[in-house]
């Protein structure tokens, strides 16, 4: 199908080595290595060098399952600045929920983490659904969908508003006249939700971007604070489905994949996982067979989705062979674009940089008068 070229993205599941909840028995390095920034800074790197444009990472406050494979894990937004220090072209999402964490500090993170990376970071905005993390925070219970998604979008609002109460000139440092902040570009959000009141302005400058790329669910999140939404469905049909429903700049499909590789088959793989635990169904399109499949299914997305973020069953088996047959092809055939050097997330997703809100009322005024 013809269309603009796909943007790929890669999901780093939050315990690291795959989709499934078993997939560390199939990891090519021993259990204690999981957590160790080696193994970090190695997924990223061939990541970035297969040309993939963007990097997610799941987090929360709990650990990811009950079960017996359940480890640990490592914070999203620490992961993520990490990886941002280790790389110079990918992008990086960490996934931070709103159910419970302040927009304030939360806007903080996100906005250093753009500085540290220069332009190349996002946010996938999600909810802590389990009653089990309210004590984790310290904080009461936000029970149910809709007392969640408010959390979310008063939450998201915030962030955005903070991010805006630096003009992008706030900062002057000029040790001639010793002044270093221009006070008259720094702005209160004054922001009065339902739960609670953020007066503002941020402690961090406004970030490279502007304003971060924002990932996540049309479902979770209202469509107009979102920049990417993910969309989901088990065959093409539900996917253009979602994707025209989204009402977002732009939509990314979300696809598991379990492949072939030289000793085992794309079946036998999952078939040996699925003796230590259940690979779930989200409701996601998966493709499990070999690697050509998923080059072809990846194909008659462009023209549906903007792009497409990829599931790894397990990240060390299914990784190289992505990164050997699948973008390769892809790129061959202009189905996929790398990501260039130097450019922004923004950029790379054919997002605009946006205005400062508070610069363009006050340039209103002026006008005004």
């Amino acid at each position: 199908m013809s269309g603009p070229a796909l943007r790929l993205a890669l999901e780093i599941d939050g315990d690291g080595d795959g989709a499934h909840p078993a997939a560390w028995r199939r990891a090519a390095h021993s259990p204690d290595q999981l957590l160790s920034p080696r193994r970090v800074a190695r997924v990223a790197a061939a990541a970035e060098n297969a040309g993939f444009t963007l990097l997610t990472l799941d987090d929360g406050a709990l650990p990811p399952g009950s079960g017996p494979d359940v480890v640990g894990r490592i914070g999203a937004v620490e992961r993520a600045a990490f990886i941002a220090a280790s790389t110079s072209v990918v992008g990086i999402a960490p996934v931070v929920p709103l159910t419970y964490a302040e927009p304030f500090h939360v806007s903080s993170q996100l906005a250093s983490l753009d500085h540290i990376s220069v332009g190349r970071a996002g946010w996938v905005v999600s909810e802590e659904a389990r009653p089990e993390a309210a004590s984790v925070w310290g904080r009461p219970l936000v029970d149910g969908t809709a007392a969640r998604a408010r959390e979310s979008r008063d939450g998201v609002e915030v962030v955005r508003e903070l991010w805006d109460s630096w003009e992008d000139d706030a900062v002057i440092r000029s040790v001639a006249t010793s002044r270093y902040l221009d006070r008259d570009r720094l702005h209160y959000v004054d922001f009065t939700g339902d739960t609670y009141t953020v007066k503002g302005p941020a402690i961090v400058p406004r970030p490279p971007q502007g304003q971060l790329v924002v990932l996540g669910s049309p479902e979770r999140v209202p469509a107009d604070q979102l920049d990417v939404a993910f969309v989901e469905g088990r065959d093409l049909a539900a996917v253009t489905a979602s994707a025209s429903a989204a009402g977002t700049p732009r939509t990314f499909a979300e696809v598991e994949v379990a492949l072939d590789t030289a000793h085992a088959t794309a079946e036998e793989r999952v078939e040996d996982l699925e003796q230590h635990g259940t690979w779930s169904d989200r409701g996601r399109l998966r493709h499990i067979g070999s690697a050509a499949g998923l080059a072809a299914l990846l194909g008659e997305l462009r023209g549906v989705v903007d792009g497409v973020r990829l599931h790894p069953l397990v990240l060390d088996e299914d990784l190289p062979e992505v990164s050997r047959l699948v973008l390769p092809h892809l790129f061959e055939r202009r189905d996929a674009v790398r990501p260039l050097a130097g450019a922004s997330l923004r950029t790379h997703l054919g997002l605009d940089r946006p205005a400062n809100r508070y610069a363009v009322a006050a340039a209103a005024q002026e006008d005004v008068r």
